[in-house]
């Protein structure tokens, strides 16, 4: 199954994390694309042409009042406006944020509730990691083994 990696960044520190746990699924035995700027014709043709399950993981930093980020925003536009049916797809959310802005990792919390809108299958909870109190390869390392677990019973 390959997993495809939509960032959303402003600063990069997402787009980091999403390099880190790219590498670590890779050890896992997992093939991953990282997408720094999704694109969404790209992405949806991909998604019908594909004969195996395909796996989104979306690493989405909030920016200003709880925005996208500017690499994700015209993805995530067109989501909104074309609400594409997704029943093929699985997927699961890392949302960034700092908890000092009442938006706290809205971007992502919008991801996740859209995903699920359009019919694709979370795979496991979205993981929140606030930048203001959290180390985010730390945080995310203790919740990557519950998505590889998921990911190798999908397989099996």
């Amino acid at each position: 199954m390959n997993i495809d990696i939509l960032v959303a960044t402003t600063s990069g520190n997402t787009e980091y994390l999403a390099d880190q746990i790219a590498e670590q699924l890779q050890h896992a035995g997992f093939t991953t694309s990282l997408h720094y700027e999704p694109d969404y014709s790209d992405l949806l043709e991909a998604l019908r042409q594909s004969n195996e399950e395909t796996f989104w993981l979306c690493c989405i930093a909030s920016h200003g009042a709880g925005e996208y980020a500017d690499s994700m925003l015209d993805f995530a536009e067109q989501m909104h406006a074309e609400k594409p049916q997704l029943d093929e797809l699985n997927f699961t959310v890392i949302a960034v944020g700092d908890s000092c802005y009442d938006t706290f990792c809205s971007a992502g919390r919008d991801c996740d509730a859209l995903l699920d809108k359009l019919h694709a299958k979370r795979a496991i909870e979205r993981l929140e990691i606030d930048m203001a109190t959290e180390d985010p390869e730390e945080k995310a390392a203790e919740w990557l083994p519950k998505l590889i677990t998921w990911l190798n019973n999908k397989q099996s």
